[in-house]
């Protein structure tokens, strides 16, 4: 089944791991996975890096190029987008470039999405279970814990880990729909982004508790050079109040 995975980029230079990409596109047994770069407005040589990783698989990446910067979520928006416009797509979705995650987890999550047809959503959550190599900061384990029950009671949908950076969906029309609009969250899309479907679906929280389908990765761990700091936690916690009064 044809996936694309959006990989948005914004001064990634210095820790992109360009091998660890051109291992898993040199494998045959993941040759239905493509994947889109939105270099989001980078100062440094990202741009230049993802040239030549298209240049070396041209029928397996494509670079989308923002400028000036927009920000992670209008960069995630439009690759997933401009990925479901090019046509002959099943699945689509993100992933962060810092590779936390490992792209090895792809087909752990794309399973579900095969497995189960009712299931629209597959999102990745950082779970410290017997077997799984989790690996995260205390403060910003407590810090996510905190956030994920606000979430849940805003959402009225009990989910355990809105901020994996690894989604996958189903390419369908409700989809297309929730990324018809740029975000209003700069911090937080993934919260908006449930929340438009919560409205897509005229409040059914039933029905999307079979759609969405949360997946605990096996191995998970902060990468240096994040980002995100914990302050950022206390902007999200605003913008969540505004996608509660907006939605």
């Amino acid at each position: 089944m044809p996936c694309v995975v959006v990989i948005p980029c914004y001064d990634e230079a210095r820790r992109l791991n360009v091998k660890a990409f051109e291992d898993y596109l040199s494998d045959s047994d993941h040759a239905e996975i493509r994947f889109l770069f939105v270099n989001d407005g980078s100062k440094d040589q990202t741009l230049t890096i993802l040239e030549r990783l298209h240049s070396k698989f041209p029928d397996r990446v494509e670079v989308l190029d923002l400028q000036p910067n927009r920000g992670k979520a209008e960069a995630v928006r439009q690759g997933m987008q401009k990925a479901i416009l090019n046509g002959n797509l099943t699945f689509t979705g993100f992933w962060d470039a810092d590779l936390a995650t490992p792209l090895e987890e792809i087909k752990l999550i794309q399973k579900r999405l095969l497995e189960n047809q009712s299931v629209d959503m597959v999102f990745g959550a950082r779970v410290r279970l017997l077997g799984h190599d989790i690996h995260r900061r205390l403060l910003r384990h407590y810090l996510g814990r905190c956030f994920a029950t606000a979430a849940s009671m805003v959402l009225r949908l009990h989910i355990y880990d809105t901020q994996c950076g690894a989604k996958l969906f189903r390419v369908n029309p409700a989809l297309v729909e929730a990324l018809s609009e740029p975000f209003q969250s700069r911090w937080i899309f993934d919260v908006e982004l449930i929340a438009r479907f919560v409205k897509i679906h005229h409040g059914d929280r039933e029905v999307l508790r079979h759609k969405i389908f949360e997946c605990p990765v096996m191995k998970w761990a902060d990468v240096a050079g994040s980002k995100v700091t914990p302050f950022d936690f206390f902007k999200a916690f605003g913008e969540l109040v505004a996608i509660y009064l907006r939605y």
